[in-house]
C-alpha cells in the first residue's frame, strides 16, 4: 500500500517542525516546505495526497498558492491554516477551492484528526471516480460486455477508430459479437445518427444482393416495377456493415471494389452513379488473409477494407466474464418474459464457467434464456453440459436424419475441419467450389441464422 505524501507549506521554521514530530508516527508522511514556490514545484513533479498551507507567507499568500494548485489538480485536498483574524479570508479560500480551514495555534489532535478525515474522504472520493469509470466502460458499448484483458483491448481499439470513417474488419468465431462490436463503433462516432445498415451477404444470391446494395432502375428486371434506392446510398454519411463477407462471389467482390475505391454506386439497370459517403465495416468468421493466400479473396479489395482490422475472442478466451454475461441476460429476460429470477445456484454457475461454450456468447445467451423461460422457482439450474442437444428425461426418439440432412451435416463437418477453405472441401468432396457455394447458399436461407451478437 503507498503511503500518502502531505505538503506543509509554512514559512514559520517552528510549525515546519511540529508537523514534522507530528507525523514520525503517522501513516503518512509529510514533506515540509517554508518556500510556497519550491511547495508548488514539487507539488506538480510528484503530486501529493493532501496540501496544508499557512495563509500569510511572503512571494505568495495561501489563496495564490491554492489558485496555482488547482490550475494543476481541481480535487486534491488543500486545508488552510489561519489566524484569528484572518477566519474572513480562510472562507474566502474555501470559496476559491479550498478543503477546510484550521486556526491557530492548532492542537496537534486537532491536526490529526482533521488529516484522517480529509485523507479517507478524499480515498472515499476516488473510489467511487474509480467505479464510475469502471461502469461507464462497462456500459458505454452496449450489450458488449466484459472486463476480461482481451475485450479491454477491443474498447480500446473502437475508442480510437469511432470517430475516423476508415474502413474495418472484424474477424472472429461465430456468435463472439462481431455485429455487436461494429454497432460500437458506429454508434461512439461523431455520425451516429446517421443509419448503420446490416447486410448478411451470405443470406443473398448475387442478384438480390446486387439489387439491395445498389439498388435498381425500373425495369431493370423481372418483377422490378418501380426505381428502388440501394442500401448503400440510404446509408450515405453512416456505416454499412457487411456480414459475412467472406462468402461474397468473385464477380460481386469486383463491383464492391469499385464502390469501396470510389465511393460510387450506379443502381442495376442504370448508367449515372450516384456519390455515397459510406464507412465500411465487414465480418467473417474466416481467416480473410488466408483466403486471399489461397485466391479466395481479391487481395485488392482486402486491401482496401483492411484500414483496421481485429478478432473479437472467442467466450472460451474470456471465461472470467462469464457471470456478467449470465447476470445480464438473466436480468435482461426476467424482465422480457416477466419472470422472478435471481440467477443460477453456484453449482450451475461453476458449470458454465467451466464449459467450452463452442457457440460462444450467443450460445451462452440462448441457454440463459431457455432457463428463464422455463423457470419455476428464483434460482436457475443446469446439469453437465455438453455439445449435443439436450433431450427431456425418457425420450427415446433415435436420431434418423434424411439423406439431404445427412448430406449437410457432412458438409459442414468437412467445412469447419479445412477451417471454413471451401476450395478444399469442395476437392475432398469431389465436386466444383460453385456446387458447394450454391449448397451452402441454399442451407442458409433455409437456416435463417440470427446476426452475430451477444
Amino acid at each position: 500500500m503507498t503511503t500518502a505524501t502531505i505538503l506543509f507549506v509554512d514559512d514559520d521554521p517552528r510549525a515546519g517542525e511540529l508537523m514534522h514530530r507530528f507525523s514520525e508516527d503517522a501513516e503518512y508522511h509529510c514533506e515540509v516546505f517554508r518556500d510556497p514556490a519550491e511547495a508548488l514545484a514539487a507539488f506538480g513533479k510528484t503530486g501529493a495526497a493532501m496540501i496544508i498551507s499557512d495563509l500569510r507567507m511572503p512571494g505568495m499568500s495561501g489563496t495564490e498558492l491554492l489558485a496555482r494548485v488547482r490550475e494543476i489538480d481541481a480535487e486534491v485536498p488543500f486545508v488552510i491554516v489561519t489566524g484569528y483574524a484572518d477566519v474572513e479570508s480562510a472562507i474566502e479560500a474555501l470559496r476559491l477551492g479550498a478543503t477546510d480551514f484550521i486556526k491557530k495555534p492548532f492542537d496537534m489532535d486537532e491536526m490529526r484528526v482533521l488529516v484522517e478525515r480529509t485523507l479517507s474522504h478524499s480515498a472515499l472520493l476516488a473510489e467511487n471516480r474509480l467505479l464510475r469509470r469502471q461502469l461507464r466502460t462497462e456500459s458505454r458499448f452496449e450489450e458488449l460486455l466484459g472486463r476480461a484483458p482481451v475485450m479491454q483491448e477491443i474498447y480500446s481499439i473502437i475508442d480510437k477508430i469511432a470517430d475516423i470513417r476508415c474502413n474495418v474488419i472484424i474477424e472472429g468465431e461465430s456468435g463472439t459479437g462481431k455485429e455487436l462490436a461494429a454497432r460500437a463503433i458506429h454508434q461512439h462516432s461523431h455520425f451516429a445518427e446517421r443509419p448503420f445498415v446490416v447486410i448478411d451477404c451470405g443470406a443473398l444470391t448475387d442478384t438480390l444482393l446486387e439489387s439491395e446494395l445498389f439498388g435498381h432502375e425500373k425495369g431493370a428486371f423481372t418483377g422490378a416495377t418501380q426505381s428502388r434506392k440501394g442500401l448503400l446510398e440510404s446509408a450515405s454519411g453512416g456505416t454499412v456493415f457487411l456480414d459475412e463477407i467472406g462468402n461474397i462471389s468473385d464477380a460481386m467482390q469486383i463491383k464492391l471494389l469499385r464502390v469501396v475505391q470510389e465511393q460510387q454506386v450506379t443502381p442495376v439497370g442504370g448508367v449515372q452513379p450516384v456519390d455515397i459517403d459510406v464507412r465500411f465495416i465487414v465480418a467473417t468468421n474466416q481467416d480473410l488473409a488466408q483466403m486471399v493466400a489461397e485466391g479466395e479473396f481479391r487481395e485488392d479489395l482486402y486491401h482496401r477494407l483492411n484500414v483496421v482490422r481485429f478478432t473479437m475472442p472467442p467466450l472460451r478466451q474470456r471465461g472470467e466474464d462469464i457471470p456478467m454475461l449470465v447476470n445480464h441476460f438473466v436480468a435482461h429476460f426476467a424482465a422480457q418474459y416477466h419472470r422472478e429470477v435471481e440467477g443460477f445456484d453456484a453449482e450451475s454457475m461453476r458449470r458454465l464457467m467451466g464449459h467450452n461454450w463452442p457457440g460462444n456468447v450467443r450460445e451462452l445467451r440462448n441457454l440463459v434464456e431457455r432457463q428463464v423461460a422455463l423457470a419455476d422457482g428464483p434460482l436457475l439450474h443446469v446439469e453437465e453440459l455438453g455439445t449435443g442437444p439436450v433431450r427431456a428425461s425418457g425420450d427415446i426418439t433415435e436420431d434418423t436424419p434424411t439423406l439431404a440432412e445427412l448430406e449437410k451435416r457432412y458438409i459442414l463437418r468437412l467445412l469447419a475441419q479445412f477451417n471454413g477453405n471451401r476450395e478444399k472441401t469442395a476437392t475432398a468432396l469431389g465436386i466444383n467450389k460453385s456446387t458447394l457455394w450454391r449448397k451452402l447458399q441454399a442451407w442458409r436461407r433455409e437456416d435463417d441464422a440470427p446476426a452475430d451478437g451477444a
